[in-house]
């Protein structure tokens, strides 16, 4: 009977512990909704601050894309980017009002009005940069604008030489080449730079240069034979032609105005929204997992 009760009792014990053991492992594996949310919240919080730096990033490699293609695909990336800043920043709200997170939501609420500023400038900057004016001028330049410049030459070495290579047929077509030389010098300095004034001063030297480059033209032409004299005149229409092209792409400006945009208001303006990101995520820290029954 003694081994009877004893073995009863061992049964018992063993009872009492399966019991405790499942009532413990039924408590671990539902852990208690604040402490799910908790855990969320500090997800959305980094992956927040996350997305807001791919945003800014892509943002500056639009500005600074030297192609089409580059500006425009970093411009999408940016775009995305601050999507998903959006929606994270309402599903953190969402969380931070179900947990009364007061001072929480606050520095949410400061981050969401800097972050609005951030896309105002963000929706200027994207469609300047993606033009790519400045860039475009600067191709122009270098490319088109020299290959006539070349071109304008050709053709007054062929005045000069059915003019019999006089002396007065050399002048005039160093003058005429020189107007045009010019023009080449002036069109860098007007693609840089960011004032209209500056810019209109630029101008108003390309088209005094034009007309002496003109003038000296018209007469080389009562020197050389008609064919020569036609072809340089055809010649110095299309390098003035890609110039005034040039003028009108570097006045759109959109280049140096993207950058003046990231470079001014808007990296002051990135600068308080990660910083109020780093302070959000700082007050989730201090929340401690408390487990509530």
């Amino acid at each position: 009977m003694e081994q009877s009760i004893s073995r009863r009792g061992s049964i018992n014990r063993l009872v009492v512990v399966a019991a405790i053991a499942a009532g413990v492992h039924l408590g671990c594996s539902a852990p208690p909704p604040i402490l799910t949310q908790l855990v969320d919240a500090r997800r959305l919080a980094s992956q927040l601050h996350v997305e807001f730096t791919k945003a800014a990033e892509a943002a500056n490699r639009a500005v600074m894309a030297d192609t089409d293609e580059a500006s425009v695909a970093a411009a999408e990336e940016a775009k995305r980017a601050r999507q998903a800043v959006e929606r994270d920043m309402e599903a953190l709200r969402l969380i931070l009002e179900s947990l009364g997170y007061r001072e929480d939501l606050r520095e949410l609420q400061t981050f969401k009005g800097r972050f609005e500023e951030y896309r105002r400038l963000d929706d200027e900057i994207l469609p300047l940069a993606v033009e790519n004016t400045n860039l475009k001028a600067q191709r122009l330049s270098f490319g088109a604008a020299r290959e006539a410049a070349d071109a304008f030459r050709s053709a007054l070495d062929a005045a000069v030489r059915s003019a019999k290579d006089s002396p007065r047929a050399r002048d005039l077509a160093a003058a005429a080449r020189i107007g045009v030389l010019e023009i080449l010098a002036l069109q860098a300095p007007h693609i840089a730079e960011p004032r209209d004034d500056a810019m209109t001063r630029f101008e108003e030297q390309m088209k005094a240069s034009a007309a002496n480059a003109r003038h000296a033209l018209a007469g080389l032409q009562g020197l050389s034979a008609p064919a020569d004299a036609a072809n340089a005149t055809a010649a110095l229409d299309r390098f003035i032609a890609i110039n005034d092209q040039i003028v009108a792409l570097s006045r759109r400006n959109t280049n140096v105005r993207s950058l003046a945009l990231a470079l001014g208001r808007k990296r002051t303006v990135t600068a308080e929204c990660a910083d109020q990101l780093k302070a959000l995520e700082e007050a989730l820290a201090k929340h401690e997992f408390t487990a509530t029954r």
